[in-house]
């Protein structure tokens, strides 16, 4: 696999884990930051099976809102620095590359200061986020490169022309950096969580919680095989709680925690 191939890959992957936790981000900006169960980590992955997905592609892309009272600005700060850094790249792409017209769909509109509202003076700004990552997605895949047939049936130039390696790379390290904001805003980074208050319903040994961008969220018990919860065991001996086991964990912990509750009151 050559380096090119490495790279493109890498910006892709990049640019979907964006688009993919995006909705998360701006849940978190209107949730104020706090030690709540179940943690955001999983919270995000719980929510992967709600029958009502969040749509986010209608919204106003940040930079163009107003923020009067935002909940947690750690977020707000986060998605602002996104937003700003993805628009600046498909810019820095666009100057490169893009030979659309203006009346190509597909065309990247840079900002127009004497634009008649705000809206209009965004250019592709307005369409938000989503497609600007999607619009970044196509230029690193060398998509819309080859002449094409116009209503007449002529054949004109591509609104593209292919990505040269300096652009390529300066996309990959713009949607990295994206990424890994994002990621750190959402505590999805590479890090591990212990839970001292919430000891493991069946053995009462410590749990900690395990995420990182290239995995799902996962809970560990520190009592190893003796614990006898209903899981399997990890590479290192302890009980391991996957992705698919998180919903049983919590409401494992829920119900210690209203035994907790009652138990005294009953005695």
């Amino acid at each position: 696999m050559t380096p090119d191939t490495i790279a493109r890959r890498e910006t892709v992957d990049a640019l979907r884990t964006v688009r993919e936790l995006w909705g998360e981000l701006l849940l978190a900006i209107e949730t104020p930051p706090a030690d709540v169960w179940p943690p955001r980590q999983l919270a995000h992955t719980l929510r992967a099976g709600d029958d009502e997905p969040l749509l986010v592609e209608g919204r106003a892309p940040l930079v163009l809102r107003e923020h009067p009272a935002p909940l947690n600005l750690e977020a707000l700060d986060a998605g602002l620095a996104i937003e700003r850094q993805l628009f600046a790249l498909a810019d820095t792409l666009a100057a490169g590359v893009q030979h659309a017209t203006g009346e190509d769909p597909r065309r990247w509109n840079y900002q127009d200061p004497g634009a008649p509202n705000a809206r209009a003076a965004a250019g592709s700004r307005a369409h938000g986020l989503h497609f600007a990552a999607v619009w970044i997605e196509g230029r690193v895949l060398d998509e819309d490169t080859e002449p094409e047939l116009d209503e007449q049936g002529e054949l004109v130039a591509a609104p593209f022309t292919t990505l040269p390696e300096h652009l390529l790379h300066e996309a990959r390290n713009g949607a990295r950096v994206c990424e890994g904001r994002l990621l750190r805003a959402l505590r999805l980074d590479q890090r591990t969580t212990p839970l001292p208050d919430r000891p493991c319903p069946w053995c009462a040994g410590e749990l900690t919680l395990h995420t990182g961008p290239d995995r799902a969220p996962a809970v560990t018990c520190s009592t190893g095989p003796a614990c006898t919860a209903p899981v399997e065991v990890d590479q290192y001996g302890r009980r391991v709680w996957e992705w698919g086991d998180l919903l049983d964990l919590v409401a494992a912990l829920a119900a210690g925690e209203q035994l907790d509750e009652t138990g005294p009151a009953a005695a």
